[in-house]
């Protein structure tokens, strides 16, 4: 833990933080703003490409795929709340972002990926409704109940992001304004703060591993369920297509979970700021930037009207 680790340091009101990054030398700083750059771009055009077929397509305004464009926005809005300033920050020598700028940076993050994590277990609720319980799934998930749903993600999100926010920067930071980090989060301002942050350490990792395990023993056992439901069918094509639907969730899904773990829910990961930066660009750009190809290539339904959007267009 980190009691009074900085004592020695003078306590200052802290008007702006420097986000250190990846300190390295000037190729290297262009080798990762390429990387942030194409990685961004993907996950921007993928996810606006999501969120544009599924709005424009009637064959795909049903339940699943009004989850997926949420996905989508959720994925599309927070890698914008952190690639634009890290790929700044790579062509800038002074890094600087202001306080408020680094508490608002941080609150949309953690507000957007606990978001996330809500929705992707809706997702999971979503599918056992309609594969277990096929003939009451119009009404069980029908477009008030969905929209209550998602609504309730972004209250979950928010509820979670006024905590970490309100517990981390009422910390006194000493004169060290220096975050090892390219973004705005909790481990490495942690590191900043001059008195205990046990407590703040406990409430991180208690409340993220209370959503973690909570949004996925929903997702397991929506797709214990599933398995055995799909497993009973007589169908081998019918089970084919579930298990390439349920297969793409699944997969986002781990990728989320797994990464969100190994960075905020486990004992140490305040500790690992190294690790913690690539584990964070995982989540931060890489997932959201799989997200849509993993769900549009594995998704016939995507695929068909990705087709005849393409069609309408050159018909045009």
């Amino acid at each position: 833990m980190s009691s009074h680790r900085n004592e020695n340091l003078s306590v200052m009101p802290l008007q702006e933080f420097v986000l250190e990054g990846f300190e390295e030398g000037p190729k290297t700083q262009a080798l990762l703003f390429a990387l942030f750059l194409a990685l961004y771009v993907v996950a921007i055009l993928g996810n606006l490409t999501m969120i544009v077929v599924i709005t424009l397509d009637a064959r795909l305004h049903s339940p699943m795929y009004f989850f997926l464009k949420n996905l989508s926005f959720v994925d599309f809005c927070y890698s914008s709340v952190i690639a634009p300033k890290a790929l700044a920050n790579f062509l800038s020598s002074s890094k600087v972002i202001t306080f408020e700028g680094c508490a608002t940076q941080f609150f949309f993050f953690s507000l957007l990926v606990t978001t996330e994590g809500f929705l992707l277990a809706v997702m999971a609720y979503d599918r056992f409704v309609a594969i277990c319980s096929p003939l009451r799934y119009p009404i069980s998930m029908r477009p008030s109940v969905c929209a209550r749903l998602v609504l309730g993600t972004y209250c979950g999100g928010c509820l979670n992001s006024i905590l970490q926010t309100s517990f981390t920067f009422s910390l006194p930071f000493c004169s060290s304004n220096r975050i090892d980090h390219f973004f705005c989060d909790v481990p490495p301002l942690l590191k900043l703060a001059c008195a205990d942050t046990t407590i703040n350490e406990l409430v991180m990792f208690g409340i993220c591993g209370l959503i973690i395990v909570s949004t996925t023993l929903v997702v397991l056992i929506s797709y214990g369920y599933i398995t055995g439901t799909i497993l009973r069918m007589r169908s081998g094509g019918g089970r084919h297509k579930l298990f390439s639907t349920c297969g793409s969730h699944m997969t986002a899904v781990s990728l989320f979970y797994g990464t969100v773990f190994v960075m905020y829910a486990q004992p140490g990961a305040v500790e690992s700021m190294e690790q913690g930066k690539v584990v964070s660009v995982f989540y931060t750009l890489v997932i959201p930037m799989l997200n849509p190809l993993i769900y549009s290539l594995r998704n016939k339904d995507v695929k068909d009207a990705l087709q005849r959007l393409g069609k309408k267009h050159t018909a045009t």
